[in-house]
C-alpha cells in the first residue's frame, strides 16, 4: 500500500512560510534594492526576474541563493528613467506579484494580456498566432497584410530576428466582432495562408520544416516563448549554432566544474543590456538546469554574470552539455542585441496600420530585425528596431522620408541604437576594478 501524500500539502507549507518582499530605499545612495525570501520551488527564479524585467528595471547587481529549500535574492535596480524605483504603483505591483498570494499574470492559463506582467494593458479577448520560419526584407509586411486582407485585426506583437531566422508571436480579433477566432476552419485557412508567406516565393528548401504556424493553446510570458521557438529552430539547423557572431562584440560564455560543491559553474561576459538577466535565465531554465547560486554585476557597457547550476537530477553538466549550453547562451544574448535605428511610433490604431506602416518600411529597403507592437484603447504603440537591408548604415535621407510618408497619419520619434565603443583591453582593465561577489572565491575560503 503506497503512503498518502496530500497534493495540498505545497501550498500549506507556503501559507505556513509565505515569501517576503521588501523594497529598500535607504541601504544604498544611488539604487533600489528588492528583496525577496520564499520557499524554494521550481522556477522560482525566473519568476522573480520576470516581474521586474516586465517593469523595464534595471538590473544593476544581484545576489542569488537558492540551497536547500529556501530561496534568497538581492536585487540591485534602476527605473527606466534611471532613478531609484519610488513610484507607489510599482513597488506595490512588486509586493504583490512576489509576495504572498503572488498571482504573475503571464505564468497562468488564460491570461488576457500578451505575455507581459506590467505595463500591462489589457488587449481584451484575443487569439495567438505562432510563427517561426527563414527571415527575408519585407516579410514582416507581408505577413501584416496577410492578417489586414483575412480581416483580422493585430492588437499587439512581437518579432524577433537571428541571423537568417525569424520568430513572431502576434495575437489577433477579428475585425467585425471583436473577439476572438475560435472557428477551426477560419484558423486553418489563416495557418495556411501565413505558412505559405513563411515559406518564400521560391519554396522552402527542408520541405516546410523550416516554416512554421500555428495557433497558441497555453498563454507563455511572450518572451520566454520567441526563446523556445528560436531554440526549437536551432534543433534543426545546426549552422545557427555557431558562435563566432556571438564573439565579435565581446561576449563570453564558459563552463566550468566547482569541486567543492559539486556544481557546473556558468560564466557570463557581454555588453550589458536590459533584460539580459532574464535572458540568460530563461534559457538555463528551459533547458531543464536549476541556478542554486548566482552573483550579478555590470560595470559600465559590460555585464558580468557568474551562475552554479545542476541538472534537475542534482548532477553536473557533461562535456557536450557545457558546449549546448555556451552556443545556446550566446544566441539568446545575441538575439536581443540590435544595430541601427528605433522607430517609435505612437497614434490612432486602425485595421491595416502595421499593414502600411511596414510596407513604408520595406519600400525604403530597410529591414525590421525585432519589433514590439501594442495597443493601449485606441492608441497604438509600435516600436521597430531596423537596419539598412544591404548591411550599411542607414541614409538620413531614407529616415526623413519616413518621416514624411509614416509622420503623416502617426507619431515618429526615431532613435539611434547606441553602438560599444570601449576596447576590448579598456573593458579587460574596467573589469579588473569591479568590486565583484563570486561564490567561487566564497567556496574557496570555506574549504580552507
Amino acid at each position: 500500500m503506497r503512503p498518502y501524500f496530500d497534493p495540498e500539502y505545497e501550498n500549506f507549507n507556503q501559507r505556513i512560510n509565505p515569501p517576503r518582499v521588501c523594497i529598500d530605499n535607504t541601504t544604498c545612495s544611488d539604487c533600489t534594492l528588492v528583496k525577496v525570501d520564499s520557499m524554494n520551488k521550481n522556477g522560482i527564479l525566473l519568476e522573480v526576474v520576470q516581474v521586474l524585467s516586465d517593469l523595464d528595471l534595471t538590473i544593476l547587481k544581484a545576489y542569488i541563493t537558492s540551497d536547500g529549500g529556501w530561496f534568497m535574492d538581492v536585487f540591485h535596480v534602476l527605473d527606466k528613467k534611471g532613478q531609484k524605483v519610488t513610484d507607489e504603483k510599482t513597488i506595490e505591483y512588486i509586493e504583490k506579484a512576489l509576495g504572498p498570494g503572488s498571482n504573475i499574470p503571464s505564468a497562468k492559463k488564460g491570461s488576457t494580456s500578451p505575455g507581459r506582467s506590467v505595463g500591462m494593458h489589457s488587449i481584451g479577448d484575443h487569439t495567438a498566432i505562432e510563427l517561426k520560419g527563414p527571415d527575408r526584407t519585407g516579410l514582416l509586411s507581408e505577413i501584416f497584410a496577410v492578417l489586414a486582407d483575412l480581416e483580422c485585426n493585430v492588437m499587439a506583437a512581437e518579432v524577433w530576428t537571428h541571423k537568417t531566422r525569424v520568430a513572431c508571436v502576434v495575437y489577433v480579433n477579428d475585425v467585425s466582432t471583436g473577439q476572438a477566432i475560435d472557428d477551426p476552419c477560419r484558423q486553418s485557412g489563416i495557418e495556411e495562408r501565413l505558412r505559405h508567406v513563411l515559406r518564400g516565393h521560391g519554396g522552402d528548401d527542408d520541405g516546410g520544416r523550416g516554416a512554421h504556424t500555428n495557433f497558441a493553446v497555453e498563454s507563455t510570458h511572450v518572451d520566454r516563448r520567441l526563446h523556445q521557438l528560436m531554440h526549437a529552430d536551432m534543433e534543426f539547423y545546426e549552422g545557427a549554432l555557431q558562435g563566432d557572431a556571438a564573439a565579435a562584440d565581446g561576449t563570453a560564455v564558459t563552463v566550468e566544474h566547482c569541486e567543492e560543491k559539486a556544481y557546473s559553474v556558468v560564466n557570463v561576459r557581454c555588453r550589458d543590456r536590459p533584460k539580459l538577466l532574464f535572458d540568460i535565465v530563461c534559457t538555463l531554465t528551459d533547458m531543464q538546469y536549476v541556478v542554486f547560486h548566482a552573483a550579478v554585476t555590470s560595470d559600465g557597457i559590460y555585464g558580468i554574470q557568474e551562475l552554479y547550476i545542476r541538472r534537475k537530477d542534482g548532477r553536473t553538466l557533461l562535456k557536450d552539455e557545457a558546449e549546448k549550453v555556451i552556443k545556446y547562451l550566446e544566441a539568446a544574448i545575441s538575439r536581443r542585441v540590435s544595430e541601427g535605428f528605433t522607430l517609435e511610433l505612437c497614434g490612432r490604431d486602425r485595421v491595416g496600420l502595421l499593414s502600411d506602416v511596414t510596407r513604408v518600411l520595406r519600400e525604403h529597403g530597410l529591414t525590421v530585425t525585432r519589433a514590439d507592437v501594442t495597443t493601449v484603447g485606441e492608441q497604438a504603440m509600435n516600436v521597430f528596431y531596423v537596419r539598412d537591408a544591404s548591411g550599411q548604415p542607414v541614409d538620413m535621407k531614407t529616415i526623413e522620408g519616413l518621416r514624411g510618408q509614416v509622420g503623416q497619419t502617426v507619431m515618429l520619434n526615431v532613435k539611434t541604437v547606441p553602438d560599444a565603443v570601449m576596447a576590448p583591453e579598456q573593458a579587460g582593465s574596467s573589469m579588473a576594478k569591479t568590486n565583484f561577489f563570486s561564490f567561487g572565491g566564497l567556496f574557496s575560503k570555506l574549504r580552507v
